[in-house]
């Protein structure tokens, strides 16, 4: 008897195991009880990849097309792929009493995208400890407005939902309009906001934060997280505010205040979070393009986050300044940023690009509908944000197919997938250097 064994890399592994997932995900949305009317496969499987990959797109409304049995499926995708399906596996592997092998170390830091092995399952413990902590907590919090609105079952319910989803940075409602009616109300701004920023900002920084007492004791990655994301958050509020403050299909109607709480949210959310308390498709298109840079960059790594990550953009941004100044190194707080993160950052940067190139392209092909919206729906599943001009419930099977691909690169990267299938091909031989021009 020949017995056949495939080795699977890291990368391999995490591809496959995602893909397993979104299809056992697809086949029980596509049950008879897990919707009210039947569904199709193709949508059932956008649903489940859309979960996963927290994006928060929807071919369908979740609230009228799925049953109960349904929203719970994707609320479990939903905190599979924002915690990692290695992080549950862990948690598995410690129940049962097992040893965690560094093949399974390798996969958990792939999943997390650490920097090394080291302390990487007291990691994974404290990810779940502070997950359920804050999702409960928000939950409670939301409870206190949703269950006099809605009474005790509803409300509970539709706090743990919007809790789960607002934290993974999924962006799924179980309404159809989205948060468009609490665009006016405080609390749920201020709750659903904290819950994706909090998610989105990456747990190495909140455990960094946690353990340091000061500011100068922080890491490189939480100083630039913490610093970069409190710039972009304001900047992105005064622009939204400035922006849309007279339109009457968003915020031109409203007070001074109700402007700002309303360009607060939208200012926050595009940063992968999905949510929306205004219409997006009538927004004008100078916020439009401004709200596309926001959800290619996404949040923080090590997060519930999409896009290339600020860290990113900020490294290749600091790059460039580097060069204009004709520096040699990237210095920052005092360290230096070696030049194999400007190439690592560069090479996600570029990758990216070609992914939403490719995309936007091939919709444009399959889609009867305008460029900026097609470019605007690539890029949100791309950063896994979940906005919609509205293009999303008219989609062809083609391009819900084309959709998918963009989501699950955009969950594990370009990179991944780029390791995933290339061979390492180690230089042992330098050459002398050569001149190209270039500018």
């Amino acid at each position: 008897m020949i017995r056949y064994s495939i080795k699977l890399s890291p990368p391999q592994t995490l591809i496959m195991v995602f893909i397993l997932c979104i299809s056992l995900g697809a086949v029980l949305l596509k049950l008879p009880w897990a919707t009210s009317e039947g569904i199709l496969f193709i949508d059932a499987l956008f649903t489940a990849t859309s979960a996963m990959t927290v994006t928060g797109l929807g071919v369908v409304d979740t609230g009228t097309t799925f049953t109960l049995f349904g929203e719970v499926i994707i609320l479990l995708l939903i905190q599979l792929g924002g915690l990692g399906i290695m992080t549950f596996a862990v948690l598995i592997f410690m129940m049962l009493g097992k040893r965690i092998r560094l093949k399974e170390r390798i996969l958990i830091q792939q999943s997390l995208n650490q920097t090394s092995i080291g302390g990487i399952v007291r990691l994974v413990r404290k990810l779940l400890l502070f997950s359920i902590i804050v999702e409960v907590a928000a939950a409670l919090l939301l409870s206190i407005k949703w269950v006099p609105e809605m009474g005790f079952a509803e409300g509970v319910y539709a706090s743990v939902f919007h809790s789960i989803s607002a934290f993974n940075n999924a962006g799924f409602s179980i309404w159809s309009a989205n948060l468009t009616g609490y665009v006016l109300d405080p609390f749920v701004n201020v709750v659903i906001s904290l819950l994706f920023i909090i998610g989105g900002i990456g747990f190495t920084v909140l455990f960094d934060l946690w353990k340091s007492k000061t500011f100068l004791r922080l890491s490189l990655h939480t100083k630039i997280m913490l610093v970069g994301t409190f710039a972009v958050n304001v900047i992105s509020v005064l622009m939204f505010f400035i922006l849309e403050y007279n339109n009457p299909d968003t915020i031109g109607d409203f007070s001074v205040a109700g402007k700002l709480l309303a360009s607060y949210f939208q200012g926050v959310t595009p940063r992968t979070a999905g949510f929306n308390t205004v219409d997006i498709g009538q927004m004008e298109d100078s916020s439009l393009f401004y709200m596309l840079t926001l959800m290619f960059i996404g949040g923080g790594s090590a997060s519930t986050a999409g896009g290339i990550k600020l860290s990113t953009a900020l490294i290749i941004f600091l790059a460039a300044i580097a060069f204009f100044q004709d520096k040699e190194h990237i210095t920052l707080y005092h360290r230096s940023i070696s030049v194999r993160m400007v190439m690592k950052a560069l090479a996600l940067t570029v990758g990216s690009v070609l992914i939403v190139f490719i995309g936007t392209f091939l919709l444009n092909l399959s889609e009867d509908a305008p460029f900026l919206m097609i470019l605007f729906e690539c890029i949100s599943a791309f950063g896994t944000v979940g906005l919609t001009m509205g293009l999303t419930y008219e989609l062809t099977e083609t391009g819900k197919a084309i959709l998918i691909f963009i989501m699950l690169i955009g969950k594990l990267g370009p990179l991944t997938f780029a390791f995933a299938f290339a061979k390492h091909k180690p230089t042992y031989i330098q050459y002398p250097k050569g001149d190209v021009l270039t500018g």
